[in-house]
């Protein structure tokens, strides 16, 4: 009996962790993962995060373990300048503290700490960050304009934050003002948030084609990241895919400035067409041709090598035998698919629209597959 109930209580943990490796989505873990792309690496990057030294609800330690855990390769630590609700407990005159201690932490790890700040203003011009600064302290003034232009001065990428926050645009709809508009005129403005924490604007990642910003997608976390983006249930960070040469702070400045970069949001892509589908073509593996016994029937395996799963549209002249137009490339997984070739051929090509990419409002990234016996 002693022995028997050893071997229930076994079974029960062995289901619980296999029902709980499930429910991630893959049993990879939690580490996000994704490939290089031609040329680049491909860097995962947070650069709106929030500790204790402004509205955060944790230590900047803590921020920095959250990181390594997800596998980053690059935070930012983005403590509010002008807003400081926790301040009677932890009075802090140097802005740069948060950046410092995260810094201290992380320097045993492979984890880039960027230091950065968010200029927190009225609209307009609203938030934004600025990253790759120097001196957080030297751009808390008083003027809106003249803290764009001395992170500037620093060298920062600075990004619009929350466009579509409805605290500060009531119908959720991102729309440039006439400072932003002169910001971007000016050069003192790089980057927008197209994803921020819950949310994705349409019509930020419009403006970003429109006036050539950075697409940016961040977590502003304040809590903590297991529980804001339900880890436990499968969910993830949003965060920025950047395709830098190499790991470094300069490289990865660099790429953001040349605008190399796309947003993964709730298993979503979002991003301009040159960097989204080098991304996309780059995840799949494609597997040789085999015709099953004597038929025209080809199989063709396509292997999944990222975090994301992408729903798929065909819109190729060939048809499937095992299932219709529209199927899905697990993450991490290997999906067989039937093609009526309808005579045996050695190679061909396949047209596929990637349904869960965005590279504008409503329009969605075509790829090709050339598949080879």
């Amino acid at each position: 009996m002693k022995n028997l109930a050893v071997s229930i209580l076994f079974l029960v943990f062995c289901i619980a962790f296999t029902q709980a490796q499930t429910t991630h989505g893959h049993s990879f873990g939690r580490k996000i993962e994704f490939p290089n792309v031609p040329g680049y690496q491909t860097l995962k990057c947070d650069f709106h995060i929030h500790t204790v030294f402004s509205d955060g609800a944790v230590w900047p330690t803590i921020r920095v373990e959250e990181a390594l855990k997800d596998g980053l390769d690059a935070i930012a630590i983005t403590d509010h300048l002008e807003y400081q609700p926790h301040q009677q407990d932890i009075p802090h005159p140097d802005r740069n503290r948060a950046y410092e201690i995260a810094k201290s932490f992380a320097e045993n790890n492979d984890l880039l700490i960027i230091p950065g700040v968010e200029i927190t203003r009225d609209m307009p011009p609203g938030h934004a960050n600025a990253i790759f600064i120097q001196d957080a302290n030297k751009i808390l003034v008083d003027d809106a304009r003249m803290a764009f232009e001395e992170a500037n001065r620093q060298g920062a990428y600075v990004f619009w934050n929350h466009p579509n926050w409805i605290s500060q645009r009531k119908d959720g709809i991102a729309t440039l003002t006439d400072m932003h508009k002169q910001l971007i005129a000016d050069s003192l403005l790089h980057g927008i948030e197209v994803v921020n924490e819950l949310t994705f604007s349409d019509e930020a990642m419009r403006l970003a084609l429109e006036n050539n910003l950075g697409v940016i997608g961040t977590s502003d976390i304040h809590g903590l990241v297991d529980w804001q983006f339900d880890l436990a249930e499968g969910g993830h960070r949003p965060i920025t895919l950047v395709f830098a040469k190499e790991k470094t702070e300069a490289s990865i400045k660099e790429a953001l400035f040349a605008g190399r970069t796309v947003a993964w949001y709730k298993d979503m892509l979002i991003g301009k067409e040159e960097h989204l589908v080098p991304l996309i073509t780059s995840c799949l593996e494609i597997g040789k041709i085999k015709y099953v016994g004597d038929s025209n029937l080809a199989e063709v395996e396509i292997k999944n090598n990222s975090d994301a799963d992408f729903i798929i549209n065909s819109v190729s002249a060939y048809n499937f035998h095992g299932s219709s137009d529209v199927f899905t490339l697990e993450a991490h997984s290997t999906t067989k698919l039937e093609i009526k070739t309808m005579v045996r051929l050695k190679e061909f090509s396949m047209n596929f629209q990637v349904l869960n990419a965005v590279m504008n409002a409503r329009i969605h990234p075509y790829i090709k597959i050339e598949m080879r016996q």
